[in-house]
């Protein structure tokens, strides 16, 4: 259930954690639920997040760059390893976020993948060694009329390691400064591409 460290895992620690995680099972109900909010089951907070980007084709494009290389998650604090996991199904990254001086390594898997002319995504879910249970969607659309990029989470979750529940306020505190810090990181990735 997560991993726990007082020091920043080292790549061979990470790749070994994503070598275990990677054919685990899901920890939650209703994978794939965050393509149809409607069927998110009950038990779990929801959350959303969406923020514009900018006009035109080459933000779109640039946006699309930006998630490919997993910039939503250069926080500081927070970061998705590898940066090189391509975004595709079936695809474990490690989820790597400083909280209170100790380390949390978390692993999710991505459930599916939206890549359309307008639309590009993708949703992963937690794994076992993951402290919260859940999925996750990070959504870029491009209005076909207006040009207008959004950037959009949706999420859903619950604890799952008994630190995540005993400290459930910090850790929803946790979630909301991810959903702006992200956003955020986006912003920032748009800019140093115009």
């Amino acid at each position: 259930m997560g991993s726990l460290s007082f020091t920043k895992p080292t790549e061979a620690a990470l790749r070994q954690f994503i070598a275990e995680q990677h054919a685990l099972p899901f920890t939650y109900e209703g994978v794939g639920a965050t393509a149809d909010e409607a069927s998110i089951p009950a038990g779990y907070a929801i959350d959303r997040m969406s923020v514009s980007l900018g006009r035109g084709e080459a933000v779109f494009a640039a946006a699309k760059q930006g998630l490919k290389a997993w910039q939503q998650f250069q926080l500081g604090w927070c970061e998705a390893w590898p940066r090189t996991t391509p975004i595709r199904h079936d695809e474990t990254v490690a989820v790597v976020a400083r909280s209170l001086g100790t380390w949390w390594t978390n692993a999710a898997r991505i459930v599916y993948v939206i890549d359309e002319a307008n639309r590009f995504g993708f949703a992963y879910g937690t794994l076992p060694g993951h402290v919260e249970m859940g999925e996750e969607l990070f959504l870029l659309e491009r209005d076909p009329v207006s040009g207008e990029t959004t950037y959009s989470i949706l999420a859903f979750s619950r604890p799952r390691h008994p630190l995540a529940k005993l400290g459930r306020p910090m850790v929803r505190r946790l979630q909301q400064r991810f959903r702006d810090d992200s956003a955020a990181a986006m912003l920032r990735w748009i800019e140093q591409q115009a």
